[in-house]
C-alpha cells in the first residue's frame, strides 16, 4: 500500500499546471499567429484560474449541502473468556479499516497492561467499565468510532456503557464453558477450575448473558470470518452507508 506524500500532491499540482498553462499558450498562438499574445494568455489564465479555484473551494467548504457526517459507533464484544472475542474483534477492526473511517481498538489485555492491579470482584470490574466508558466517550467526542472487546459479564456494567457512549453496538460472542474450555491454550480454565483464579466468569463467577444485544455470534455455527461479514453488514446498513 502505497500514500501519497505532501510532496509528490505538490509536484503533481505544478506539472498539471504547466502542461493546461502551455495547453492555453499553444491555442492562443494558433489562432492569432502571436507568441507574446498567446504567453500573456497564459499568464493571465494561470492567475485567474489560480484565484478562482481558491474562491470556488472556500464557498463549498462552507456549503453543508451533500455533506454526510458517519456518527461514530461502539461495537462492543462481550462473551465468556475465550469464547473469540479478540479474535472477531480484531478481524472486524481490520476490515473497517479499509473502510476510511477514524476508528480504534480497545482491548481488554491491552487496557490492563496499562492499569495493573485494577482486580476482579464485581464493584472492580464494574468499576473499570466506567473508566472504559469514558475512555470510549472521549474518543467520540473527537468523532473516532471504537472495536472494543471485553468479557464485561455484568448487565449492570454493560447497561452503563450504553448508557455512557452513542450507537453502542452489543454484539454478543456466544459460546458454552465446555467449548471455550476447549480452546484454552492459556490454561485459565484449569487453574479457574482448581481455584487457582478467583471470580472467573462460567467457572467461580456468573456470566450474565445480555438480553438486547445488537448482534448475537454462535460460534458453535459460525467461523471467525462468518461472523466478521455478519457485523460489517450490520455496521454498514447502519453507520456506514
Amino acid at each position: 500500500m502505497y500514500k501519497e506524500t505532501n510532496k509528490r500532491s505538490i509536484v503533481k499540482g505544478i506539472s498539471w499546471r504547466i502542461v493546461a498553462t502551455t495547453t492555453t499558450i499553444i491555442i492562443v498562438y494558433l489562432f492569432f499567429g502571436r507568441l507574446d499574445l498567446a504567453i500573456a494568455a497564459g499568464m493571465i489564465e494561470t492567475v485567474l484560474k489560480v484565484g478562482l479555484y481558491w474562491a470556488h473551494e472556500r464557498a463549498w467548504f462552507k456549503i453543508q449541502w451533500g455533506r454526510k457526517k458517519i456518527e461514530p459507533f461502539n461495537l462492543w464484544f462481550t462473551g465468556l473468556p475465550l469464547s473469540g472475542k479478540t479474535t472477531i474483534a480484531d478481524k472486524v477492526y481490520t476490515e473497517l479499516e479499509k473502510l476510511h473511517i477514524p476508528i480504534e481498538r480497545i482491548d481488554s489485555k491491552d487496557i490492563r497492561d496499562l492499569i495493573p492491579g485494577i482486580g476482579f470482584t464485581r464493584e472492580d470490574r464494574n468499576r473499570h467499565m466506567y473508566r472504559i466508558g469514558n475512555l470510549v466517550r472521549t474518543l467520540q467526542k473527537n468523532s473516532i468510532s471504537t472495536v472494543a472487546s471485553f468479557v464485561s459479564p455484568y448487565k449492570e456494567s454493560r447497561k452503563t456503557i450504553r448508557k455512557m457512549v452513542k450507537n453502542n453496538i452489543v454484539v454478543y460472542v456466544k459460546a458454552d464453558v465446555e467449548t471455550c474450555q476447549k480452546r484454552d491454550y492459556k490454561g485459565k480454565y484449569v487453574k479457574a477450575l482448581a481455584g487457582e483464579l478467583k471470580n472467573f466468569p462460567g467457572v467461580n463467577d456468573v456470566y450474565e448473558e445480555p438480553q438486547h444485544a445488537e448482534i448475537v455470534i454462535d460460534t458453535d455455527q459460525l467461523s471467525a470470518d462468518e461472523a466478521v461479514v455478519i457485523i460489517v453488514k450490520y455496521v454498514k446498513k447502519h453507520y456506514v452507508k
